[in-house]
């Protein structure tokens, strides 16, 4: 068994880089490398802003946001439409929304999707507190978000099971042939969406 490394607090730091998303152990070692020979302008810097965002960031109770303050940001904004809200997936789907500057309704985040393979059932996912939102009144239109995957599929519909009976509109974002997309490159499911979401010019 060959020995290791470095030491075990090294070793640590790689491993916990390594549970990141997109960094497997040879990225992960490499970011370790980078951050321990930065330690004043990096290492020491991020740990330090880890703190800070372990200790402030908390879940807003409304939406499932991330945010420093409750209710977030987006739920405390009035400029925004409160009769429209958009369930999505996961809060990196919300700031990516965001980041697209394409919505400025309010957001649901349900924590996931209906998975029978990962033992996500309807009581792991955030489905009540959508419910008794559009109950409350006020909400016209739930737009659905969500990914154009099995799970999303599966996902989108039960939502619209459960919010159809309550008279609020049910709409989806389109799929299909993406902005400067070449046909040539697309998938054969992608390509079914477009055609069955195309419409007249």
């Amino acid at each position: 068994m060959a020995a290791p490394l470095s030491g075990p607090e090294i070793e640590r730091l790689v491993q916990l880089l390594s549970r990141l998303p997109g960094l497997g152990p040879r990225s992960a070692r490499r970011a370790a490398l980078v951050l321990i020979k930065k330690k004043e302008t990096l290492l020491q810097p991020l740990a330090a802003a880890l703190e800070e965002a372990g200790r402030v960031i908390k879940v807003c109770g409304t939406c499932g946001n991330l945010d420093t303050s409750e209710p977030c940001g987006v739920c405390a904004d009035p400029r925004r439409d409160a009769s429209l809200m958009c369930v999505v997936e996961d809060v990196a789907d919300l700031w990516a929304l965001e980041r697209a500057a394409v919505f400025r309704g309010r957001y649901h985040v349900l924590g996931g999707t209906l998975s029978a393979l990962d033992g996500r059932g309807p009581d792991q996912l955030n489905f009540g507190a959508l419910v008794e939102r559009v109950k409350a009144g006020g909400v016209r239109e739930v737009v659905l978000g969500l990914n154009a995957t099995v799970e999303g599929q599966t996902t989108a519909h039960y939502v619209m099971d459960l919010i159809s009976p309550l008279g609020v509109a049910v709409t989806r974002l389109a799929h299909g042939v993406p902005v400067g997309g070449e046909l040539d490159y697309l998938d054969e499911g992608t390509l079914a969406a477009a055609f069955a979401a195309r419409r007249a010019m």
